[in-house]
């Protein structure tokens, strides 16, 4: 059943972007309901797919990368429905759904389905690092889509290119302050699940695997957040015009890294493996397969 559910949500939020495109070519009266009734639809099907999960597998939405992914990408559908109801105009959909699908493409062919491995007195810290983690990486694709939005308006600026008569973007000013938010709260939630998968893996194993490429990556991914926050703070033209878009766009691409080492790290990737049956720890104190023994000395 949920695998059905999830390729008509695919295909729903495929269609939403093939109309946000025809935005480009011509005006239609009846592509504005027609859009919104599509996301509506796929994200009535999101939600039945989530709650399935939930209530008869018993797979919450940090349970697996799999419940995780698809409880990104609805939240970032939930995003763009607000938003493009708030912008009806302006076609904010090229930007966003693309990423929306790119979630749900890795939830259908690379996101194992295997529980993480979790005890009861770590369940609630456990929902508050799989929580922050995907809000933080919510609102960098976010900051990805507005901050683009921006280099194109800017370009076209100070090019002084007269836009595609159908392609009108928000102001400046609105993509420049929601660029910055986004990376300023992309810092805090990403901080939070930093730290509580330190102590999760503390917990768990009693040390941290730095060589773990999972834990290198994603402790670069906050060296270089921490680093931008500081940078704002103290120089002011970061605040403002490109220079926070392209803050925002290298963030996309240090999280997109740590992604891809989740993804890849052994006893993951595909998640269909005869050693995947094990399942994994998703922590960004370590990834292992579940029952398998710590590295170093042993008895």
């Amino acid at each position: 059943m949920h695998g059905s559910l999830l390729w008509i949500v695919t295909l729903a939020y495929l269609a939403a972007l093939l109309l946000e495109v025809s935005r480009i070519y011509f005006r239609s009266q009846l592509r504005g309901a027609a859009l919104v009734g599509l996301v509506l639809g796929g994200l009535a099907a999101h939600t039945l797919l989530i709650g399935y999960r939930w209530s008869v597998l018993h797979r919450d939405p940090f349970s697996s990368i799999f419940d995780w992914c698809l409880s990104a990408a609805w939240v970032l559908a939930v995003v763009y429905l607000y938003l493009t109801l708030y912008h009806p105009n302006h076609p904010i959909g090229i930007f966003t759904l693309p990423l929306v699908l790119l979630l749900q493409l890795a939830a259908a062919t690379v996101a194992s389905r295997e529980p993480f491995a979790q005890s009861e007195e770590a369940r609630i810290l456990a929902a508050v690092h799989g929580f922050s983690l995907l809000v933080g990486t919510v609102v960098v694709f976010l900051g990805l889509a507005t901050g683009v939005m921006y280099l194109i308006s800017a370009y076209w600026m100070r090019r002084k290119h007269r836009p595609p008569r159908l392609l009108r973007l928000p102001s400046l000013e609105w993509l420049q302050r929601m660029t910055q938010r986004c990376l300023l709260l992309a810092l805090a939630c990403l901080s939070l699940g930093f730290v509580t998968g330190v102590v999760l893996s503390q917990l768990r194993h009693g040390y941290i695997n730095w060589s773990d490429p999972v834990v290198w990556t994603t402790t670069l991914l906050m060296v270089w957040l921490v680093a931008v926050a500081v940078f704002i703070l103290l120089y002011r033209p970061a605040r403002q015009g490109r220079k926070v878009a392209y803050l925002t766009l290298a963030s996309f691409l240090f999280l997109l890294v740590a992604l891809v080492a989740v993804f890849r790290a052994p006893g993951h990737a595909g998640g269909q493996g005869a050693g995947d049956r094990t399942g994994s720890a998703l922590r960004l104190g370590t990834i292992r397969p579940v029952g398998s023994l710590p590295e170093g000395p042993q008895p």
